[in-house]
């Protein structure tokens, strides 16, 4: 019998031992042995809940105690987390985890102690819920060179543009429906401000190209300029808004950043909507590989960390290779890179926005009469930001092609 204890119990950590309780005959037969939750570790007592017979307060009565060979790591934030999970890791425990803050900050780390223990750090849950992405990243597609990984990695963000593109809402109303509905937090600036989908390209750029991103160097723009007025153009130019994390391998240069994006309804991310995560692989022999489903939620979530839960224990003395070393990888200044821009300006300046940009398409929505609004022929990030200093834009929002 696999005996495990589980760091939390919150939403994940009570969804953990939910999934275990509810499919344990199943999960046994996965594993080969039967899973048992030994300790569940809180600061609070839950009184008539069955959960508080194995409850305790102190993290040193799990980490001591040899019959727990697991540890799932489910609280969140770095610390104490990281103390936590280095010193199981270092006794010879496996850890599998959620936590994309622990993760893109020391996912290098923990994964070489693992290495030199001969025991697994796992960490599927962390990116995109209960989409398997990572397990795939690392074992199914090793023989391909990963070209560009473009992700909705967020479902809080992409149910407020999806309800302001619908509904035909602003972003404030959007926001406020999204918090009534539980999707947003009641601070919800990890999530609109586009730090949550940062950590996870981090995760997922690390893991493609094998060296450490660290999430502070990549380029984050949030969704709090998104008007309803912009996705009335995107609506008349046949596209939609999302708010896209992506890294991309150019001329031997990795470009990373997370933007909204107005991408056209031809791409396989288009019709990601709601609460859902989309993600897009593309590699050098298999092309396009597309990862949907629920992008976070308690069961989604929890499921994921209990197959780690599963893979750890049939891999018992075997550490499962993960290339990801303490190298250090920056992603190339985005001045360099090339792409379309939808860009939106007063109606008066129109002569001046002709002058200075090469037009691809000129945009036209009904209702509005007062402004100017066309998508750029291709051109660097610089060679726009230079241009943008010599007209007053309204807006501006980068476009897929």
């Amino acid at each position: 019998m696999m005996k495990i204890a589980v760091l939390g119990f919150g939403t994940v950590g009570s969804g953990v031992y939910e999934v275990i309780e509810r499919n344990r005959d199943n999960i046994a037969k996965r594993a080969g042995e039967e899973i048992e939750i030994k300790y569940v570790l809180d600061l609070r007592d839950f009184p008539g809940h069955p959960v508080q017979d194995i409850l305790v307060h102190s993290y040193d009565e799990i980490v001591n105690d040899p019959e727990v060979q697991i540890i799932v790591e489910v609280m969140g934030g770095i610390e104490p987390a990281y103390t936590f999970v280095k010193e199981a890791l270092l006794k010879g425990k496996s850890v599998c985890t959620s936590n994309k803050e622990l993760v893109a900050r020391h996912g290098a780390e923990l994964l070489e102690i693992a290495k030199q223990k001969k025991i697994n750090f796992l960490f599927e849950a962390s990116v995109g819920g209960g989409i398997p992405i990572i397990r795939p990243l690392n074992q199914s597609l090793t023989v391909d060179e990963i070209e560009e990984i473009t992700g909705i990695l967020n479902g809080t963000t992409n149910y407020i543009l999806s309800q302001m593109r619908d509904e035909g809402i602003d972003f404030a109303t959007a926001l406020k429906d999204a918090q009534e509905k539980g999707y947003a937090e009641r601070n919800p600036e990890a999530d609109v401000e586009g730090y949550d989908a940062c950590r996870k390209i981090a995760i997922l750029t690390s893991l493609a190209y094998g060296m450490q991103v660290n999430f502070e160097d990549i380029y984050t723009e949030g969704i709090t300029k998104i008007t309803d007025t912009d996705l009335k153009y995107a609506t008349a130019y046949d596209a939609t808004i999302k708010l896209l994390g992506s890294s991309k391998k150019i001329d031997d240069k990795v470009y990373a950043m997370v933007t909204p994006k107005m991408i056209k309804s031809h791409h396989p991310l288009y019709s990601v909507n709601n609460v859902f995560n989309g993600i897009l692989v593309k590699g050098n022999l298999l092309g396009d590989v597309m990862f949907y489903g629920s992008g976070a939620g308690k069961l989604p979530t929890a499921s994921a960390v209990v197959s780690d839960v599963v893979d750890a224990t049939k891999h018992k003395g075997t550490n499962i290779m993960t290339i990801w070393s303490s190298k250090r990888l920056e992603p190339a200044e985005i001045k360099t890179l090339k792409g379309k821009f939808f860009v939106r300006v007063s109606a008066r300046d129109e002569a001046k926005a002709r002058e200075l940009f090469s037009i691809d398409e000129v945009i036209t929505v009904e209702d509005i009469k007062d402004e100017f609004a066309f998508v750029t022929d291709e051109m660097t990030e610089e060679e726009f930001a230079n241009k943008e200093k010599e007209i007053n834009i309204l807006n501006r929002i980068r476009v897929d092609a």
